[in-house]
């Protein structure tokens, strides 16, 4: 009985596998950089919705999403997908930002933002995971063109917050969105990447999805952080990460796993809590 139901698990997951491919043939069509920027982001969303119906598909359980995940015909597939899930959540931030920038309702104009209510279940239940309040001074390593994470946190949870991007156009875009928003007092955004978290106080620390490369990230993470330090990655489990290579064992080690916390409503992201291990 528990082999049929293994057998029949494993079956289910292979009916993706020509969906995946016929996904990817649609954005192989768009040949170069300049190509893709020129055209609608609608017209390359909707191919991506497609991706994320099977992402949350609720049948397939873990063990059976590797065969999925680990096979290396599937390989050039997930790649594809992947750098345009990446280059979606970019362009969608960075068009955003430079809308609020522009804008004479900015806050409006944030919540406007495609995922913005995506974003509201991944930080309400991230909020589980460490005592975020007006005393917490929280760090956020990748904030992006448009740091609508920190922003949250500061919004519901009144606390410090700082944010640390690597590119320097991105983050000074970021801060003429925070000083739009009147919460450039609020919420500070350094440049640098994750070297640059030991010249900086804070209670609570959090890694980005898109933090790379991430066995360096969480080495030197590791080097800094004590072992009282409440440290949040976000990641992608299951099915989810064919949007997204996962964070792996071997990218955490010297870290213990605390808390993990899957995906609520239509986020993507898995929430994961650790500890430096003494």
């Amino acid at each position: 009985m528990i082999i049929n139901q293994l057998k029949l698990m494993k079956m289910s997951c292979y009916k993706y596998w020509g969906k995946l491919e016929e996904i990817a043939n649609k954005l192989s069509k768009y040949k170069n950089k300049e190509e893709i920027d020129n055209t609608d982001i609608e017209k390359i969303i909707k191919i991506l919705d497609e991706v994320e119906l099977i992402a949350h598909d609720k049948i397939i359980d873990f063990n059976s999403a590797k065969h999925i995940l680990d096979d290396k015909k599937m390989n050039k597939v997930l790649k594809l997908i992947r750098k345009f899930y990446i280059y979606v959540g970019s362009r969608l931030e960075t068009e955003n930002a430079i809308s609020i920038i522009e804008s004479e309702n900015p806050k409006a104009e944030l919540e406007k933002f495609h995922f913005y209510e995506r974003y509201t279940e991944l930080i309400n239940n991230e909020s589980r995971l460490a005592n975020f309040n007006k005393d917490t001074t929280f760090l956020f390593l990748g904030s992006g063109p448009l740091p609508l994470t920190l922003i949250m946190f500061n919004k519901i949870f009144h606390c410090k917050c700082i944010g640390i991007e690597q590119n320097e156009d991105t983050a000074l875009l970021s801060r003429e969105v925070l000083k739009k928003l009147e919460l450039d007092q609020e919420i500070k955004i350094e440049i640098g990447d994750e070297r640059k978290i030991k010249d900086l106080d804070y209670d609570i620390l959090m890694i980005a999805a898109f933090a790379e490369p991430k066995e360096r990230v969480f080495a030197n993470v590791w080097e800094t952080v004590n072992e009282k330090t409440a440290v949040i990655y976000r990641t992608y489990s299951g099915m989810r990460a064919i949007l997204y290579s996962p964070v792996t064992e071997k990218d955490t080690r010297g870290f213990e796993k605390e808390v993990m916390l899957l995906p609520q409503g239509n986020s993507n992201n898995t929430s994961v809590l650790i500890k430096k291990i003494q």
